[in-house]
């Protein structure tokens, strides 16, 4: 594959493993099953794959607590396994990148036996936050070694057998590295060369901003900012300069994306200067409401700090955007409609775009799985109160008219609603008017322009709630607005997410529109 800087406009699927495929018939998607799906991903239009983690792990967190860095889950696979998937998908044409998870490791990684074991102050429990307790106050208080909470909810701290307390950001299964010992910083090296002398094509990079604590490990109000001790700290940068050198030592190109979630554009910019990563997730394109000032907002505040921006409307983490979009709207279709649109306005943009397995099949969030089928560590620690991310996970429907709908012959781990009988892949490839069809069509029309659109954009006046901008010959054209809105000047419509009647978009509607330039 050629040796260009092709992750700048990328269009990168992920696939969250455990939902995509199902080979073995366990009900758990796997390796194999990806490999049978490659034809779909090559025919569907996207550049890369991004694959959630794989590795041995006690599934506490869905495999982000990784027992060993350097293997595959049975559940999904073996060593073999994952190399035939990367062969198979450079000859399908697309690049593969892994899900790293440097913040954290399993509770069940030797390592963390190996601390469990040894006494305080000792090497082994120098690779992780281990902490004595606080010094009471008199009035039984806090005994915690400071106020900080788990991301999942609850304290961040649990106590073990000596008394000590170790830090996890996340779940108790997931205990957090220290990450000023040189010795974590050399295994992770190893690690990302374990995985590129594979063949890989790049990382992404699991709570990215996390790594480093402030010093003292001082109490903390909520906050992703650059004053918060457990985000973004300044000494995370020389961490990811090591990895860049690391990928940058590989032939071809090698990417990183980070998943850095922090309050500002010019903050996400450290992430990505020219020796750091290649990209990081832009989440504030991700939260955006339905509405074109808060769009433009989001693209001036990145295209203005961001040298490598990156667009994203779901993800495994999140509820899915149709769903997200149609919230409080009287028709049930005004969120897919308003999806469509946002796919246009987010392919027309400068920099690469990140898809989540299924929005191409235009599914909604599930938000009425049984408790007892859920498995978000965040449904258990806040008591049900937060479902969590399961209703963005159910596996995907591929075939026939009932569940499992092809994923696999041995059921699938999350139930799937009878109502996605409609919205099969295979029911969705042979009608053109279906969602699916709609994502090719989008992504061809990409493809046809990338060659002679400028990296640059220029807004152009709109009327109402609506958004119009130019890359060259293409313009933009998204209406967020309640009404018709009259069309800019163009030579022809290429592609829209709707219905486009004369010289007039529709509302929840998005259109690009070429011209004689």
């Amino acid at each position: 594959m050629e040796d260009s800087p092709w992750w700048r406009d990328a269009v990168v699927y992920e696939i969250y493993v455990r939902s995509f495929a199902d080979a073995s018939g366990d009900g758990v998607g796997d390796l194999a099953g990806i490999r049978s799906r490659l034809p779909y991903l090559a025919a569907l239009g996207v550049d890369a794959i991004w694959l959630t983690p794989f590795y041995p792990s006690p599934m506490a967190d869905g495999g982000y607590d990784v027992a060993d860095y350097r293997d595959v889950d049975p559940l999904f696979g073996s060593l073999a396994d994952f190399d035939a998937l990367v062969a198979d998908a450079h000859a399908h044409g697309l690049r593969l990148m892994v899900d790293i998870v440097p913040n954290h490791s399993s509770s069940a990684h030797p390592w963390f036996q190996k601390a469990l074991a040894a006494p305080s102050g000792s090497e082994e429990r120098d690779r992780y936050m281990f902490r004595d307790v606080t010094p009471s106050t008199g009035d039984g208080a806090r005994q915690e070694p400071n106020n900080w909470v788990s991301v999942f909810g609850g304290p961040a701290w649990t106590q073990v057998a000596d008394g000590q307390w170790y830090l996890h950001l996340f779940a108790p299964e997931q205990p957090d590295f220290n990450w000023r010992n040189p010795e974590v910083r050399q295994e992770f090296l190893d690690i990302l060369r374990f995985w590129l002398d594979r063949g890989i094509d790049g990382f992404r990079i699991d709570v990215a901003m996390g790594l480093i604590k402030a010093p003292g490990l001082p109490d903390t109000d909520p906050g992703f900012g650059a004053k918060s001790p457990t985000w973004s700290r300044p000494e995370v940068h020389d961490i990811y300069r090591d990895w860049r050198r690391v990928l940058d030592s590989y032939p071809g190109v090698r990417a990183a994306v980070g998943e850095v979630w922090t309050d500002s554009a010019e903050d996400l910019a450290l992430y990505v200067r020219p020796d750091e990563l290649h990209q990081s997730f832009n989440f504030a394109w991700l939260e955006a409401p339905w509405s074109a000032t808060a769009f433009r907002k989001v693209i001036d505040e990145t295209l203005r700090a961001v040298p490598a921006p990156t667009w994203v409307l779901s993800n495994h983490d999140v509820v899915r955007h149709t769903t997200r979009y149609g919230e409080g709207a009287p028709d049930p279709s005004v969120g897919l409609a308003r999806g469509h649109a946002a796919l246009l306005a987010m392919l027309a943009l400068p920099g690469s775009a990140y898809l989540y397995q299924g929005e191409e099949l235009g599914l909604p969030e599930v938000k009425n799985l049984p408790p007892e089928a859920r498995q978000d560590p965040i449904f258990f620690r806040s008591k049900g109160e937060v479902l969590g991310r399961d209703g963005c996970r159910v596996p995907i429907p591929w075939s026939g008219t009932a569940p499992p709908y092809g994923f696999g012959t041995g059921g699938s781990w999350l139930p799937q609603p009878v109502e996605w009988a409609g919205l099969t892949a295979e029911r969705q490839a042979a009608d053109p008017s279906s969602t699916l069809a709609f994502y090719r069509r989008a992504l061809a029309a990409r493809r046809s322009l990338r060659e002679t659109l400028p990296d640059a954009m220029a807004w152009l006046e709109a009327p109402g709630d609506a958004l119009f901008f130019s890359r060259g010959p293409l313009i933009c054209a998204i209406n967020c607005g309640t009404d018709p809105v009259r069309l800019p000047p163009h030579e022809q419509v290429l592609i829209s997410s709707g219905l486009v009647d004369g010289q007039d978009l529709p509302p929840d509607t998005a259109a690009w529109l070429l011209t004689a330039e």
